[in-house]
């Protein structure tokens, strides 16, 4: 199985929960701006999309679209989902408000934006952020049990840093709780976001 990733962006999501899952894998970094893999390949020969996550599965299989390939981790690893009745379901509804109310509403800072409609990116994020932040039901958000929502839900925010976008308190702690765990020091030492310790 291999990920296909880029440093730092939502790919790193699938990254910490490979690691959590205790899943065997490589991984091979794609630079978006060129559009190659780190051996060379052209990326959209891969994921004709052209961008990650990309997960080759061992069958051959290819798995795209966070959402996806974190719920099939998911499935591969149980521990990682929520628990009860309900627990697939509310995972699920926590990966769909992270990637459309906080990953798209990111996309005025990657694009081309202006100033106006960063401003109305960057409101309704502090609106969407306040919101998950009021969720959260300890350390992580289903409690004491780390799903694969919070690594993407980690990962989207850590975009705030960049463009100076506040995060409420229970947020900050979360991220703090979360960078502690050796998945997620893991997973970024891998992408070279964090030094060997």
């Amino acid at each position: 199985m291999k990920l296909y990733y880029a440093p730092g962006a939502c790919s790193m999501a699938d990254h910490i929960a490979l690691h959590e899952a205790g899943l065997t894998f490589t991984h091979e970094r794609v630079d978006l701006k060129t559009g190659k893999t780190e051996h060379g390949k052209d990326f959209t020969e891969i994921n004709p999309k052209g961008y990650v996550p990309a997960l080759e599965l061992d069958g051959g299989e290819l798995l795209t679209e966070n959402v996806a390939i974190l719920e099939w981790i998911g499935q591969q690893a149980p521990q990682l989902v929520a628990e009860g009745p309900l627990g697939r379901t509310r995972t699920l509804e926590k990966l769909a408000f992270v990637t459309s109310e906080l990953h798209k509403n990111f996309a005025a800072f990657f694009g081309g934006a202006s100033d106006d409609q960063k401003q109305k990116a960057a409101d309704q994020l502090t609106k969407r952020f306040g919101q998950i932040a009021e969720t959260i039901q300890g350390p992580f958000l289903f409690g004491d049990r780390f799903t694969v929502a919070d690594a993407y839900l980690f990962v989207v925010s850590t975009w705030t840093d960049h463009f100076d976008l506040e995060l409420p308190a229970k947020l900050q702690d979360f991220r703090q709780q979360v960078a502690q765990r050796p998945a997620v020091r893991k997973a970024m030492e891998h992408e070279g976001l964090l030094e060997k310790s």
